[in-house]
């Protein structure tokens, strides 16, 4: 009997072009370096992880994540003079939402877009040790787990009636975080355990199913990562 994988769950793409792209962000959108001289490429790098949610049909966070940009733009050229205490840290927080967000976006994006087997095995092309490996392929797995398991909290106080209302806000919090911060510690033992099951840590090369390598849009991406860098460089060393 014939096994046909289904291609349609692999990402547009490679797991070392996205660390890529995420270094990148970090640098030029939150780092802000270059400032104005990198101008037109931090717009770039603020839309593209909306366009890799649109890739990917995440249609409402795609939207929700422009809604939020154009607002918070178009609202500190509003807060630009004579700023009372309240507007200016209205300001900062705007600020800081049109730093960070476009990183955050990218972020998930890569946890919930990357399989643990794909991202191993691109660490392990790069020759990258299992001591660093290893950490970060638990990481991928807790915050989804996290998500879920707030959700199931969640619902189960919905159930006995107790939500966020002024009335039960306290309840809501111990009801809702006591339960979460127990969970976060027992996920943590249990991926941990899984990942020493499935022999994460003997220290040899390991198989995957997924067919990593560099395709078309990986090289668009990294090009454009690289002539960031580059430009960059001129602006600080030339110019």
């Amino acid at each position: 009997m014939e096994y046909k994988l289904d291609r349609s769950v692999h990402s547009l793409l490679d797991p070392r072009t996205k660390l890529l792209l995420l270094f990148t962000s970090s640098v030029f959108v939150v780092g802000n370096a270059g400032e104005a001289w990198m101008l037109a490429f931090y717009w770039i790098l603020v839309y593209l992880p909306v366009l890799l949610l649109f890739v990917d049909r995440e249609w409402k966070t795609g939207i929700i994540a422009i809604v939020i940009y154009i607002g918070s733009y178009f609202a500190q050229r509003a807060l630009q003079h004579d700023l009372t205490a309240v507007e200016s840290m209205l300001a900062l927080s705007l600020y800081i939402i049109t730093k960070i967000l476009p990183t955050v976006i990218l972020a998930r994006y890569i946890i919930k877009s990357t399989k643990v087997s794909e991202f191993l095995t691109a660490m392990n092309r790069m020759h990258i040790s299992d001591k660093i490996t290893i950490p970060i392929s638990v990481i991928f797995r807790f915050f989804p787990t996290v998500v879920e398991e707030s959700g199931s909290i969640n619902d189960a106080m919905r159930m006995r009636g107790i939500e966020m209302g002024a009335n039960k806000a306290s309840e809501a919090i111990e009801y809702r975080m006591v339960p979460l911060i127990a969970s976060c510690s027992i996920i943590g033992e249990e991926l941990s355990a899984a990942a020493m099951t499935r022999g994460l840590e003997v220290g040899k090369r390991r198989s995957c199913i997924w067919k990593i390598r560099f395709r078309f849009p990986d090289w668009i991406v990294m090009g454009f990562c690289f002539v960031c860098f580059v430009w960059w460089g001129i602006g600080r060393f030339f110019v």
